[in-house]
């Protein structure tokens, strides 16, 4: 319990973000363990209402890779994945599509409007916003690349104080829906909005010397360091699409991008509101 004095140094504490961060815009995404634990889920979308009624722009993009697996196995079907890309036919993606727009989607989207804050659900589809092509040449596997990003109608609901809630589907085209992932996605959202942050919330600590200790967190870098951590293989595996949706950002436009622990409670304000932070920021 806080007394009255640690809760005016709280308020010290807090203050100098606030004043930089008041009609910011923050792309955050999410996914993850934090999605599929009931509680981290709650602390997550409080934390977001809290930085939406402090008066932060925010939009929201999220996936659903363990729910979607679920459904998969309810229809016999066992996922299956390439290079850490779900192998996505057109019976997976009917299901993907239904999965993340129709259910986490709108489930986010109900979370959101009960503690008044008024989101809209949508898709990479709607009002044409993410437009794709597929990944994969020759390949009847429906993972997708962002040709073109149409953000007017985010800054239309955003300029409305709207909460935008997107999930990474998209159509090309050739009139097919793919699968995006939903960092690139994300990334490509900020770097459209020219967004003051993008925050991945992931299932790990950030960008370390050594995945097995949590001290060698790096908690700072540059982009000049990517490519070096890169050649020492510190960076390697699922942190690499991370990582390159990160720098696309930056030199897109982004002023900074950071990667936290979405399974840590209230990891997004510690990374917000403390001068050490709490994952790997990432800066030009």
């Amino acid at each position: 319990m806080l007394n009255n004095f640690e809760r005016f140094s709280l308020v010290e504490d807090i203050f100098p973000f606030l004043k930089n961060y008041i009609g910011k815009l923050f792309v955050i995404k999410y996914g993850g363990s934090a999605m599929r634990d009931p509680l981290l889920q709650s602390q997550v979308v409080t934390d977001i209402c809290f930085l939406h009624f402090l008066g932060i722009n925010i939009v929201l993009v999220h996936g659903g890779g363990p729910s979607i697996n679920n459904w998969l196995l309810k229809f016999n079907i066992k996922p299956e994945f390439e290079n850490g890309c779900r192998v996505t036919d057109s019976v997976t993606m009917e299901i993907v599509e239904m999965v993340l727009s129709g259910k986490v989607n709108k489930e986010l989207v109900k979370l959101f409007n009960q503690n008044n804050v008024l989101a809209v659900g949508l898709s990479g589809k709607d009002a044409n916003l993410v437009k794709s092509s597929p990944l994969f040449e020759n390949s009847n596997n429906l993972v997708g690349s962002i040709d073109s990003v149409d953000s007017g109608f985010l800054k239309l609901l955003l300029n409305n104080r709207y909460l935008p809630v997107i999930s990474s589907i998209s159509s090309g085209l050739d009139n097919k829906t793919y699968n995006i992932n939903a960092d690139t996605f994300a990334g490509s959202i900020a770097e459209s909005l020219s967004a003051d942050k993008l925050i991945l919330l992931t299932d790990t600590l950030g960008i370390m010397q050594d995945i097995n200790i949590s001290s060698s967190l790096i908690k700072n870098l540059k982009l000049d360091d990517i490519n070096n951590l890169k050649d020492k293989s510190i960076i390697y595996g699922g942190m690499i699409p991370k990582v390159d949706c990160c720098v696309k950002a930056l030199k897109g436009g982004v002023k900074s991008t950071h990667i936290i622990d979405g399974r840590i409670p209230h990891s997004l304000l510690c990374e917000l509101f403390t001068i050490e932070g709490i994952g790997s920021k990432i800066t030009y």
